[in-house]
């Protein structure tokens, strides 16, 4: 029995609530269970330095957890000067996942710049910072089309992500913070709407884990991402 009670294939609850955040281009406050992550969308009217003059545009990220989103505060990284490796590699991470959607070219040499902060954390906050981004992007490049500062639609796919594991020798899916902290397999799965993988990371924290495992993982992050694109679907109706 997983300590949520849930069945090996089952979702946390999970919400897309837009237009959280007032001032920004696109929002988002996404909910898997009692992780919480606001995205918001932000336009910058100017391209980064090294794509200027290329008529490409950009989509990056930002990632930040909050001083009291977990059980004892956490210092701010902005105090230490620079963000830490781990919020580094998410940050990328969404970047990466969602810029793997976007046509560059089609929004001119413009950047968006999406922030995740994390209001509360109980596992999977990059999973559920990339769902949520990209219904902040959505919203954004909507906004920029009914402006006219694009043409047809630069959203090419919807991406999304989750995470499985192997738990007490179950393969399981969208881990919580208690099962997290002691799977024998910890992965995260970002796949598109059609279906492609943007990026696959698995890691062993107690015994490798097999070809088998891993294919099994494979298919409840399928099942469960196309979940979740369902749900942006709906959101954005």
């Amino acid at each position: 029995m997983r300590p949520s009670k849930r069945a090996a294939d089952e979702l946390r609850k999970v919400s897309l609530e837009r237009g959280v955040a007032r001032y920004a281009e696109g929002s988002c406050l996404v909910k898997f269970g009692e992780t919480h992550v606001l995205c918001t969308a932000s336009l910058e009217e100017r391209a980064p330095p090294w794509l200027r003059g290329t008529g490409k545009g950009w989509v990056t990220a930002e990632y930040a957890m909050l001083p009291r989103a977990t059980h004892e505060r956490t210092r701010r990284e902005v105090t230490a000067g620079k963000p830490s490796g781990r919020t580094q590699e998410i940050q990328r991470l969404i970047g990466r996942s969602l810029r793997s959607v976007v046509d560059l070219a089609a929004i001119g040499e413009k950047q968006i710049v999406i922030d995740c902060d994390v209001l509360q954390a109980d596992g999977g906050t990059r999973t559920a910072a990339i769902t949520g981004g990209w219904v902040a992007l959505h919203d954004c490049l909507q906004w920029m089309r009914g402006r006219s500062m694009v043409s047809g639609n630069p959203l090419r796919d919807h991406v999304a992500a989750i995470s499985c594991g192997v738990a007490q020798g179950v393969p399981v899916l969208d881990l919580d913070y208690a099962e997290d902290s002691s799977a024998e397999t910890d992965a995260n799965f970002v796949i598109t709407g059609a279906g492609g993988l943007v990026e696959v990371q698995g890691t062993a924290e107690g015994k490798p884990f097999s070809e088998e495992e891993l294919l099994a993982m494979l298919r409840l992050a399928r099942q469960g991402v196309g979940r979740l694109i369902e749900l942006q679907k709906l959101a954005v109706m």
